[in-house]
């Protein structure tokens, strides 16, 4: 399962994130897990100090790696150099899974150790002062949008993404590749925001979407909530003294999580486990291409040099199945006809990387 949590700044998303995160690895769940945000924050949040997290290894500094492994034999891209954050795989491609050993994670994901599981941690790397005027941040979650996209998973596996905060995640496809998208949301009008604009966005892409209410303090937060998102609100978290030892840097074990904030993680998992059934495999491959080629025409093509619509394989669907070749270094994918795949829908134009 493909899981964002999403949210305006300060919001909570990458300490419900990260509970969430701790919640699959105490049930013993396959994790992956991401800080695509531009303030990294997660790997603090799961317990590392500061110089362990600045110690990760950045996804952004580590393309080329990342393109190469990817691009495999695929004869329809010439170069790993010619790859863009919304390249789709296609037959030759290599594919990732969620237990698997492979290059992408030894250069970036390091384990961290939650309560006797471990998760796999990756990090976009932090936004710097030598970025401003030369780079955008959309370049840095690059990489993450390129490993989703040749990303194959099964149940109880889980990709878990804290996402940049606001409606950044909208300037590229990347809003598209989640089985789930939980937004964190504040009971204030600022809070609910954000959750307007994504539902705005989203509605033309079939995202799944669920609201996370925060900071609840009394039953009118829930009132409030309930009348601006209305159905969309799934729980409610309130104050919590678990979560203020781990801010102190002394969580107690997990299992001491008060009672209620236990339950609305489980419902978190329950309802993005239910979306794995829903799967629909040709939709999310046309959304993939639709997102790459409107890339491709805006600046990539000018960038690379190439026509990058040829590097759209018109016959292949991403798998999930364990037959699909989608092991380290495998080069198969599940072919399958999906005609009009190029046709995709509308949407604004991306920012490149």
């Amino acid at each position: 399962m493909k899981i964002a949590f999403v949210g305006k700044g300060g919001s909570g998303k990458t300490t419900l994130s990260s509970l969430f995160i701790r919640h699959l690895a105490q049930a013993g769940a396959a994790v992956v897990a991401i800080d695509a945000d531009i303030n990294q924050h997660l790997g603090p949040a799961l317990g590392l100090d500061e110089t362990e997290a600045a110690a990760l290894p950045a996804m952004g500094e580590r393309l080329p790696l990342i393109k190469d492994y990817l691009r495999g034999s695929n004869p329809r891209i010439a170069s790993a150099a010619t790859m863009i954050k919304t390249t789709p795989p296609g037959r030759g491609s290599r594919l990732v899974r969620v237990r698997e050993p492979n290059p992408v994670y030894d250069a970036c994901a390091r384990p961290v150790e939650l309560d006797g599981g471990a998760v796999r941690l990756m990090v976009t790397g932090p936004f710097s002062d030598a970025d401003l005027g030369v780079a955008c941040y959309h370049s840095k979650t690059g990489a993450v949008e390129l490993y989703l996209n040749h990303l194959v998973d099964g149940p109880d596996e889980y990709v878990v993404v804290d996402m940049t905060a606001g409606s950044d995640s909208f300037a590229s496809g990347m809003f598209t590749r989640f089985d789930m998208t939980f937004l964190v949301a504040e009971p204030t009008r600022k809070g609910v925001s954000v959750y307007r604009q994504y539902k705005e966005y989203a509605r033309d892409f079939g995202v799944a979407l669920k609201v996370v209410g925060n900071k609840i303090q009394e039953q009118d937060d829930i009132d409030f909530l309930r009348a601006e998102v209305g159905d969309d609100l799934l729980v409610t978290v309130g104050r919590s003294d678990w979560v203020r030892a781990m801010e102190k840097g002394r969580p107690p074990r997990f299992d001491l999580l008060e009672e209620a904030n236990a339950r609305a993680l489980a419902t978190l998992r329950a309802t993005a486990d239910a979306t794995y059934e829903r799967r629909d495999r040709e939709r999310y491959m046309r959304q993939m291409v639709h997102f790459h080629l409107k890339n491709a025409e805006s600046w990539g093509n000018e960038r690379t040099g190439a026509d990058l619509a040829a590097q759209v394989d018109p016959g292949f669907v991403l798998g999930e199945g364990e037959g699909d070749g989608a092991g380290a270094g495998a080069d198969e994918g599940i072919e399958t006809t999906l005609p009009g795949i190029q046709a995709g829908v509308e949407a604004s134009v991306s920012t490149p990387a």
